[in-house]
Parts: C-alpha cells; structure tokens; sequence
C-alpha cells in the first residue's frame, strides 16, 4: 500500500528512532508482538483494542498508528479498535495533530460524538474513529487483546471482560496542555511517541 508522502516521511523518521525506547517498554511492546502471532495462527486474526478513560486522545491515536504499522510492516489479519470506560468525543485537538502528521481526516457525522474517517492511503479503508465504551459495537467482545493506554483506566479495570490479553503501556495525557501555548507542540510529541511504538511492536511480529 502505498502510503500518502507526507506519512511515508514521518514513519521513517520514527523508524530511526526505536533506541529511544527503554528496555521495560520493549519488552511490554514484545509481548503484544507475540500476542498478535498467537492470534493470527489461532484465530486467523489479531484483534486489538486500546483502552482510555474517555476514549477521546490516546486510545485513538495508538488504534490508528497501530492500524498504519500493521500495514507498513505486511503484518496481515490485524483489526485494531479503541474505547473507554466511559464515551465523551475524539477530541479536535488529537484530530489536528493527526492531520499535521499528514492524515486525510473528514467529519462524518456532526454532533456531540462525531465520526470521523480517517485516511492514510488513497487505497486504503478508512478508519471511522468515534468515542465508545470498550465493549460497545463494533469493538470484539471475545479473543481480544485489551491494551490500556491510560493508568486510570488501567486501574478501573482490573479485569477486562473476554479479552486474551491484558497489556499496560500507560502513556502521559496530553490534555495537561489544553488552552495553553504549549498544545500543539505536547499533541505532536504524544502523537510522535504513540506512532513510534506501534512501528516497533509491529517491527517485531515474526521476530526472534
């Protein structure tokens, strides 16, 4: 797949940085890696849904740079999703750092949940990217990996129900920058450091 120039550019600029990543978090990112061969060799599918609070900035943005990495990397029979304990919204902020990055994003629905598709191919199916509970349609509700991408929702759900795996890889809410001169730069660093883990855990499937 032949991924629009400016993503293209941004991902091998993230490639060139995977010794950023300290040992512990390698490891944490390697166990999903393993995860999804299990799953693609048992179930004939990789199922990942990536689990915050409100389901409005970090989940999305790991499901979505997931979704890009499973691509970049050929790693097939990968569904990706995101959710929350509660429902709130995408938040605009995360939207626009996504379309910096170089993302085709267009709001599809209007209203205080919007959907939104988001594109990173010309060929490819878009990701329609809304707020939702993690066990709401069209997430799985069996067979999933359940990986939580915020300490709050990490310690509200200590058991997640049918997931095969539960993985914590807790990442700084960029929200503590909301309305100040500092946000775009906090959103894009979020969004640089989410994009590089994805690319590594996906670096990893099929490797020793």
């Amino acid at each position: 797949m032949k991924l629009y120039p400016k993503i293209a550019t941004y991902i091998q600029a993230r490639q060139a940085t995977f010794d950023s990543i300290d040992a512990a978090r390698r490891s944490d990112l390697e166990e999903i890696a393993r995860y999804v061969e299990r799953s693609i060799v048992e179930y004939d599918i990789a199922s990942l849904t990536f689990i915050c609070t409100h389901n409005s900035r970090r989940s999305h943005l790991a499901q979505i740079w997931a979704r890009v990495a499973a691509d970049c990397y050929d790693v097939p029979k990968v569904a990706t999703f995101s959710g929350g304990t509660e429902a709130t919204a995408f938040n605009p902020r995360a939207v626009a750092a996504l379309q910096r990055v170089g993302f085709a994003i267009e709001e599809s629905q209007v209203e205080d949940n919007p959907h939104y598709q988001v594109r990173y191919a010309e060929e490819c199916t878009p990701i329609v990217a809304f707020s939702k509970v993690y066990d709401q349609d069209p997430n799985p509700s069996w067979d999933f990996a359940a990986i939580m991408t915020c300490s709050q929702a990490d310690q509200q759900c200590p058991l997640v129900v049918g997931a095969a795996l539960r993985a914590s890889i807790p990442y700084v809410d960029p929200k503590e920058a909301d309305d100040t001169d500092r946000e775009s730069q906090v959103y894009d660093e979020r969004c640089r450091q989410i994009a590089t883990e994805m690319l590594y855990l996906f670096s990893r499937v099929g490797s020793p």
